[in-house]
């Protein structure tokens, strides 16, 4: 009768320690999954590229995934899920309307701001301390939005209607505020596009859809650097 009790408390004793195992291995288990969801969170966080532009932003005359933001979404989606680019451009826009506007633009959360103006402004002919003075206050402007906010200015250049002294000068316009305000210059964002008639269309302003592939190459030559 006593090894009965014995056997009895000893099989007791196996299917508590069972039990309480079991327990601590879906605990666990569970804590392994919480941790997973946590860090997939992570990972998909999205970050935001803006650009901010006008025409050659906007792809005028093309479909909106024809232009060169559309293409660096692309160039992303291949290498990063992690990124959302929103196209803001707006054709006819001036370093002065685009200042206006701006304030509206960044209501949203951006991690990358690409400034594209002035193309208008030196087609124009508007005064050159103009452009300048609307560029800087659009940088200051998205600095102080956000402080840890990157940013690229897209160098221009136009052609010599207005004289070559101007056409220098507005050139210069662009490095200059890059070196003043530390931030990343596109050298010129229509390299090997400009004046190449295959690659612009009919008004020769505007690239074809083979020609923001270009602007988007030269985009994305400084932009990975950033990323």
């Amino acid at each position: 009768m006593s090894d009965m009790l014995k056997f009895c408390y000893l099989s007791l004793c196996v299917v508590f320690l069972s039990c309480v195992g079991g327990d601590a291995k879906k605990s666990d288990s569970n804590q392994t999954v919480v941790e997973a969801n946590e860090k997939q969170e992570v990972k998909t966080v999205q970050k935001t590229i803006l650009f901010f532009g006008n025409s050659l932003t906007a792809g005028m005359g093309l479909e909106v995934d024809e232009a060169f933001p559309a293409l660096i979404q692309m160039k992303l989606d291949s290498i990063s899920p992690g990124f959302n680019v929103v196209n803001a451009g707006l054709s006819g826009e001036t370093t002065s309307s685009g200042k206006n506007r701006l304030s509206w633009v960044l209501k949203q959360k951006v991690d990358i701001f690409v400034l594209e103006l002035g193309a208008n402004d030196g087609l124009r002919g508007i005064p050159l301390s103009e452009t300048r003075n609307n560029l800087q206050e659009m940088i200051d402007a998205v600095k102080s939005h956000n402080p840890d906010v990157k940013i690229l200015l897209a160098g221009m250049q136009i052609p010599p209607n207005m004289g070559q002294e101007y056409t220098n000068e507005f050139k210069m316009i662009f490095p200059d505020l890059a070196e003043k305000n530390k931030i990343n210059l596109i050298p010129f964002l229509l390299k090997d596009v400009a004046g190449m008639p295959d690659l612009n269309q009919q008004d020769g302003i505007h690239p074809t859809a083979e020609g923001q592939y270009v602007l988007a190459d030269n985009v994305w030559d400084v932009l990975i650097k950033v990323l």
